[in-house]
């Protein structure tokens, strides 16, 4: 009791700008802390569960189940890594006074190109590619290790070095090219906005994110994979039937080459109002599939990047299941998931803005973070955004959890009225098996991180239908 009194008498001696900065680093370790005893407990499964559970015998072999459970531990342990390393970098760099430092090295770097402290804009843009560069350049290790050591050894990864850096550098060139500009016009709506300056902001950020959730699939992805419209025939057919009939308002459906990267598989949708566009895998066909052809086959010298590895096993879905999946995500459309989502982030977008303006003049915050006589705009959002938010935004993230599961279980429900409980149901497995996911979990780990159902409860809703 005398050391929590010292404690606290201590913590009130404080300065405004050292509690404000003491608290940010606590909350940053206690949410680090709180997500290593999750993984620890979701590793001790891991070890553990060595056999097929009773209940997963009918849906899976023992020996994929083995070779998840080492996949999904390796995955685990270098989470666990990755993690330390992070948040001890993030220490360090508040410590060590990292941010004003990359501030006033951006001022000396715009200083020379002629444009002084009045350019405020110009040093954040500075700023901010420095920071960019830096997170890049940091984390490239980790990305190395993870694809080449921890992705290859499972038997997923499909590139090569050269290709690697090559994605890796145009990815870079490419988010620079996005993010410069739409800070700097940012930055100027918030100093030319006046006393509703966070309401231009956010109308602002909310136009942006719609033109590129818009142009995303058509303009920036073609850049990194390959699309090809699905050819005509049976598949095609029925996927327009079936769109039809919910009154999607399907225009094209693509086939990505994402197995020129992964052997991961994925399906979504796109585009807005009567413009929809449907994007399916490669590594989702069963009759795409590289991993299903005896050998890659050589065109316009992509072979010398990607390396596929053929394995005597069928990887994807039959035409009924992919029909099942896609029944699946358009049922996120039509019971407006989609829609909701948007409104849930633009209504939080919009208080994050709001709430930027009534702190953004409250010195003590810059102070506590090393800027003592300049309150730069940028760094302004850096620090509230990221800092000052961290508690609501991982209370808001664990409840857009909650509310992602109740939307995946809408949507298999969903698929279960157009009569595809059956062919879901056997979809299901199939990507489980094909992903190596693990299907058994620890309970608050599965709570705190699960945005889908695990695979025993979504099959379980399932298995009433599929037996009808």
């Amino acid at each position: 009791r005398g050391v929590m009194a010292l404690s606290g008498e201590v913590w009130v001696e404080l300065s405004a700008e050292k509690r404000i900065f003491c608290s940010v680093l606590l909350f940053s370790w206690a949410v680090y802390l709180w997500e290593a005893f999750l993984a620890h407990r979701q590793r001790r499964v891991y070890r553990t569960t060595t056999h097929v559970p009773r209940e997963l015998g009918q849906i899976m072999d023992s020996e994929t189940f083995e070779k998840s459970r080492l996949y999904q531990l390796d995955k685990s342990t270098f989470s666990f890594w990755s993690g330390l390393y992070s948040e001890v970098e993030g220490t360090m760099i508040l410590l060590c006074g990292g941010i004003p430092f990359l501030w006033n090295l951006s001022g000396q770097i715009s200083g020379h190109a002629g444009f002084g402290p009045e350019y405020e804009i110009v040093q954040s843009l500075v700023f901010l590619l420095l920071a960019t560069l830096f997170s890049a350049v940091t984390g490239l290790p980790w990305s190395l290790y993870n694809t080449f050591v921890i992705e290859e050894k499972h038997g997923f990864n499909q590139q090569t070095l050269g290709f690697f850096f090559k994605d890796a550098v145009k990815k870079f060139v490419v988010t620079q090219c996005i993010l410069l500009p739409v800070t700097s016009l940012l930055l100027y709506i918030i100093k030319i906005g006046g006393d509703y300056f966070f309401i231009y902001a956010w109308l602002f950020t909310l136009v942006v994110s719609l033109v590129l959730v818009t142009i995303y699939a058509d303009y920036i992805a073609p850049l990194f994979d390959k699309f090809i419209p699905l050819p005509e025939g049976e598949l095609k057919q029925q996927i327009e039937t079936m769109a039809k009939s919910i009154d999607f308002p399907l225009t094209k459906v693509y086939v990505v080459e994402g197995s020129k990267r992964s052997s991961h598989s994925n399906a979504y949708f796109y585009g807005f109002f009567k413009n929809k566009r449907i994007v399916l895998f490669d590594t989702l066909l069963e009759d795409y599939s590289a991993m299903n052809k005896e050998s890659a086959e050589e065109e316009d010298g992509e072979n010398e990047e990607t390396k596929y590895k053929n394995t005597n096993k069928k990887q994807g879905c039959k035409n009924e299941e992919v029909l099942a999946v896609l029944g699946h995500e358009l049922g996120h459309w039509k019971l407006g998931h989609t829609v909701k989502n948007i409104i849930i982030s633009q209504m939080n977008s919009f208080l994050c803005f709001f709430l930027f303006a009534v702190l953004i003049g409250r010195k003590e915050l810059f102070a506590a973070f090393g800027f003592y006589d300049t309150q730069p705009t940028l760094i302004g959002l850096m620090i509230i955004f990221q800092f000052i938010f961290s508690p609501y935004n991982e209370v808001l993230s664990f409840c857009l959890t909650v509310l992602s599961r109740r939307f995946e279980f809408q949507a298999d429900a969903f698929a279960k009225e157009l009569g595809k409980a059956k062919d879901l149901y056997s979809a299901l497995i199939k990507l489980n098996k094909d992903n190596l996911g693990f299907p058994v979990s620890d309970w608050i780990f599965s709570m705190w991180h699960y945005s889908h159902p695990p695979l025993l409860e979504r099959l379980q809703a399932l298995k009433d239908a599929k037996q009808e």
